[in-house]
């Protein structure tokens, strides 16, 4: 399966008012970028540690109305947080808002303070990875009884590394795989997943690559590229939200695709 490259932008939704941010994910739109994504933590991760900060979930009910054609979603949402049946009626809410733009994106948590200040249970990264296995299937499986059922087959898009969970459980569910590191870590992890594929009787082609990229698109970019990279998110924190490099990106995509 060849797929074609997509551009993605993450909207840190940290030290900036919510104008700020609605109008920065207005902006990525309109440069023609394939997803924006917010994140799902409840304080900032860099910068003034009690800065302004805003939640994801009911963000991502405002862009549903506030966008219309690019796709949408936390990368990513922390399983933790939220019990999972409740997580996928909300993630089928968004779907049907959105009309089909949603990307579920989720993982096993990691951000200690989150835990602490709004009291779940820190556990290890172990248990906090072994409650995703739980969770996934029943979040598929609520979505076989909503009703109503969601507008498409939700993309499901899992965050991270991990060789003995985290690719397993990407392997079972995922559409989608975002991880981090250079062109030979990503090639070893892609690897490894594709082993994991093969235990579970998955074609690993149904899986799209995903990786977090910086700077300007250039021979790094080629090499994931080379390595079965699609899908390239460049962040964006506030207050300001500079999206200044995204044209780059989006030139390079289409230049790329158009050569596919």
């Amino acid at each position: 399966m060849t797929r074609p490259i997509r551009i993605g932008i993450q909207i840190q939704p940290q030290h900036a008012d919510y104008k700020e941010i609605r109008r920065a994910a207005a902006e990525a739109e309109d440069l023609d970028v394939d997803i924006v994504f917010n994140w799902d933590h409840f304080f900032p991760l860099r910068g003034e540690p009690d800065g302004k900060h805003f939640e994801c979930w009911t963000m991502l009910g405002a862009w549903a109305e506030s966008t219309s054609r690019v796709e949408i979603g936390a990368l990513v949402s922390a399983n933790s947080y939220r019990n999972p049946e409740l997580l996928a009626d909300m993630a089928r809410t968004v779907d049907h808002i959105s009309d089909g733009r949603l990307i579920l994106g989720i993982g096993g948590g990691w951000f200690q303070r989150d835990y602490d200040e709004y009291g779940y249970e820190f556990g290890t990264a172990g248990s906090r990875l072994d409650d995703l296995g739980e969770a996934l299937p029943r979040i598929r499986s609520r979505w076989e009884k909503l009703n109503p059922p969601p507008t498409r087959d939700i993309p499901i898009l899992i965050g991270g590394g991990g060789e003995k969970k985290t690719l397993r459980h990407t392997a079972e569910h995922a559409t989608i795989w975002h991880a981090f590191g250079d062109a030979a870590t990503l090639r070893h992890k892609a690897g490894v997943l594709d082993s994991w594929c093969a235990q579970v009787g998955r074609d690993p082609s149904e899986i799209e690559r995903s990786t977090a990229v910086s700077g300007r698109p250039g021979r790094k970019a080629e090499e994931l590229v080379d390595v079965g990279v699609t899908l390239f998110t460049i962040s964006a924190s506030g207050p300001s939200y500079d999206l200044s490099i995204v044209p780059e990106w989006v030139t390079w995509r289409d230049r790329v695709n158009a050569a596919a």
